[in-house]
């Protein structure tokens, strides 16, 4: 009984501490500003990224993943002049709305960040990547995209999950 107890303290830090991290992760972003933060406050506040991806017009998006435990990956875009451009939250309907058939697995992963789970399935020949995601309010969900052993997407959907597991 007691080691049943201590789990569950376990697991109610665990879960405090998940909270904690994402209000001092909505802070951090709040802090950045289009237009006047640069890339090196970007880094102050958020540390190294997770990849970084060069655009065609010399600039650069940061890629800030917050997978498996939080429910949201962000692109940063840094100008040639060093200065922020653009923080957005990929992780949204409108997003998995342009995942079509056919796309690369680089095309997806540059649009949505790196995801929560891969999971490769032999016998049916496909490898799906998970991500969390929040349908406002506060509806947990996964959103899967599902690629053949070409490493093209074959399709997608979202679903709510129905545990709290990556």
């Amino acid at each position: 009984m007691a080691m049943v107890r201590m789990a569950r303290a376990g697991f109610a830090a665990a879960l405090a501490a998940v909270a904690l991290l994402a209000g001092c992760d909505n802070q951090r972003m709040e802090d950045l500003k289009v237009g006047i933060s640069t890339e090196v406050d970007v880094r102050d506040r958020l540390g190294p990224p997770e990849y970084i991806w060069p655009e065609a017009d010399g600039s650069r998006t940061l890629e800030y993943n917050r997978q498996p435990m939080g429910a949201t990956n962000y692109m940063i875009n840094i100008g040639t002049d060093g200065k922020m451009r653009a923080l957005d939250q990929v992780l949204t309907p409108q997003n998995f709305a342009k995942v079509q058939p056919g796309m690369s697995e680089e095309q997806v992963r540059r649009m949505l960040g790196k995801p929560a789970k891969v999971v490769p399935y032999e016998l049916k020949q496909t490898i799906e990547w998970d991500w969390n995601w929040i349908d406002p309010p506060t509806r947990k969900m996964y959103f899967t995209v599902v690629f053949g052993y070409d490493r093209k997407v074959k399709n997608s959907y979202s679903a709510e999950k129905l545990h709290d597991g990556p």
